[in-house]
């Protein structure tokens, strides 16, 4: 009895958790085996614990997060010539593994081995448009934390900037960092960045929207497979004008009908008739003029 209210508590959780989003991945075609990993609530020392390690303050809709539970997975597969291939995946990393990106330098490290800091440099602040916000630093002027490693296409990062060493941290961003550790910002809240992972249903290479570049041809097909209506509104950062890739019928030429053209009507026709009632009112005429002589 108590197992059969645990996880009917789970499942009410879990649709708060996911926005319902789990039964709407059950009912599209093709889509099988999905699955939501159950995990209990991150306790409160395990946060302050992190924040005090870290010299950073969680923000507040991210500390309510690992309340309700300590990370988030969410699975889903397709099925392609009878058999499973998995393609969605939702995830946030567990407060034990929300880790540094930049780890301290080991002593064990080559004296003159390259970092990332390395790629800091003040030319790649002239590059980025006027009102786009200052992308983060690889020194120690930012924190940067892991909360997805997004199948390693790239990294998701909570980024704490303009920070001060021995100062605690407190305001906080959502970027993604690409492959060519290029630096793309997202949002500026955790719930926002939420929401964006449900509504693309963790297809791959969501997160490339947010670049100038866009996802791969892929991934845009299973886009356009699974989220007909979000991808094909959306005008893509790498092509202003529209989504040039997506094949657009207009109905009004593809299934216009041939116009009727009317036949002119033929001149001469019309003038040899117009000929032939004169020569018939001359015939008739001479023949009254010829009785009347008679």
């Amino acid at each position: 009895m108590d197992e059969i209210k645990e996880s009917l508590m789970f499942k009410g959780v879990a649709e708060r958790l996911t926005l319902g989003i789990t039964r709407i991945l059950e009912n599209m075609p093709g889509v099988v085996d999905v699955r939501l990993a159950e995990r209990e609530p991150a306790e409160k020392r395990s946060l302050l614990s992190w924040e005090q390690k870290n010299t950073c303050i969680l923000p507040e809709d991210l500390r309510d997060f690992y309340l309700t539970t300590d990370g988030f997975t969410l699975t889903w597969s397709v099925k392609l010539d009878n058999e499973c291939v998995p393609l969605g995946c939702m995830m946030v990393n567990s407060v034990a593994r929300l880790c540094p990106l930049l780890q301290p330098v080991s002593l064990f490290s080559l004296p003159n081995a390259p970092s990332l800091a390395d790629l800091d440099w003040e030319e790649n602040s002239t590059e980025r448009l006027a009102d786009a916000p200052a992308a983060p630093h690889f020194d120690s002027r930012s924190r940067i934390f892991e909360l997805d490693s997004c199948g390693g296409s790239g990294k998701v990062c909570l980024v704490y900037k303009n920070c001060t060493p021995g100062v605690v941290a407190q305001k906080s961003e959502i970027w993604f960092l690409d492959r060519s550790l290029y630096w793309h910002f997202m949002t500026t809240t955790f719930t926002s960045y939420y929401r964006l992972m449900i509504t693309h249903l963790g297809l791959p290479e969501w997160q490339y929207a947010f670049t100038p570049y866009g996802p791969s041809p892929q991934a845009k097909q299973w886009a356009s497979l699974y989220q007909p209506l979000t991808f094909s509104s959306e005008l893509s950062l790498a092509d202003p004008a529209g989504d040039s890739y997506i094949n657009k019928l207009d109905p009004t030429k593809a299934f216009k009908g041939k116009a009727k053209v009317c036949a002119p009507k033929k001149k001469q026709s019309a003038q040899c008739n117009l000929g032939s009632g004169t020569t018939a009112k001359s015939q008739a005429s001479t023949g009254r003029h010829s009785g009347a002589k008679r």
